[in-house]
């Protein structure tokens, strides 16, 4: 079975976020597909099996299976353009978040997700602990989301992922604030899932685009991430939809040495 490894969010190899993806013929047990992405080790590795004129998505963490992943989903889209179906530039991915579509724009491609606006939440002294910085404003989606004072407390933050881990609420944690370059940057942390940094984390952006579109008065906005591969995602907001674009750059293409 081959196995492909892209950077996605990325220009060049090494930049982004790396997710390996496998195109299937048919699925494989939901236990050979959570030991394929412990070994890759990575922070997501996508397993898609062709379903009509679409596809069937599904992404797992070394930890376990999850609901929404990006910067996979923009990496089998860019898999499958160049190495399975060359004639088609728009792709249907049936999730578990619902459909999921993703245009090939020249190099670019754009993902239309679902918005997700966080709730405004308590912030706890456990949460400032784990931290290590006290955040001006804290929401809750699927994460835990910590809005800082300026975007070098975002760059320089520094949490203690052993704490992070044991936060009662929330998947992962994100942090975000306003930029001076971009329109806004952030990183995102996932230890409950064995990721530590997610190098470029696209669902999070369902999260961040409809909270800074608000709060900037925007519905075009420029990302980054501020993790040590950097990443920049072009962002749109329409009604209850965000639009993600990024571009994807091939790392490597393996074999797969697997028996069901």
């Amino acid at each position: 079975m081959k196995c492909y490894v892209v950077d996605a969010f990325a220009e060049k190899v090494f930049e982004g976020n790396p997710a390996a993806i496998c195109i299937m013929e048919e699925w494989l047990s939901d236990d050979m597909m959570q030991n394929i992405a412990a070994e890759n080790n990575l922070s997501e590795t996508a397993f898609a099996v062709k379903e009509g004129d679409g596809y069937r998505l599904r992404w797992f963490t070394p930890g376990g299976e999850i609901d929404l992943c990006g910067h996979a989903t923009l990496a089998t889209a860019y898999v499958i353009a160049n190495y399975y179906e060359n004639d088609v530039d728009t792709f249907k991915f049936q999730t578990m978040s619902g459909e999921l579509v993703v245009v090939k724009k020249g190099e670019l491609y754009e993902m239309d997700f679902p918005s997700r606006m966080p709730e405004e939440f308590t912030l706890t002294e456990q949460m400032v602990e784990a931290l290590g910085v006290k955040p001006i404003e804290t929401y809750l989606g699927r994460d835990l989301m910590f809005v800082l004072e300026k975007e070098e407390d975002v760059q320089n933050a520094s949490p203690d992922f052993s704490k992070l881990e044991k936060l009662p609420d929330g998947l992962g944690v994100l942090i975000t604030a306003k930029s001076e370059t971009y329109d806004f940057v952030s990183r995102c942390f996932f230890p409950k899932l064995n990721v530590n940094e997610d190098p470029v984390c696209g669902s999070a952006h369902c999260n961040f685009i409809p909270f800074w579109g608000k709060h900037l008065s925007k519905d075009t906005m420029v990302a980054r991430q501020l993790s040590k591969r950097g990443g920049t995602l072009y962002c749109k907001l329409a009604g209850d939809r965000v639009t993600i674009g990024g571009s994807a750059v091939l790392y490597s293409i393996a074999d797969l040495q697997v028996n069901q």
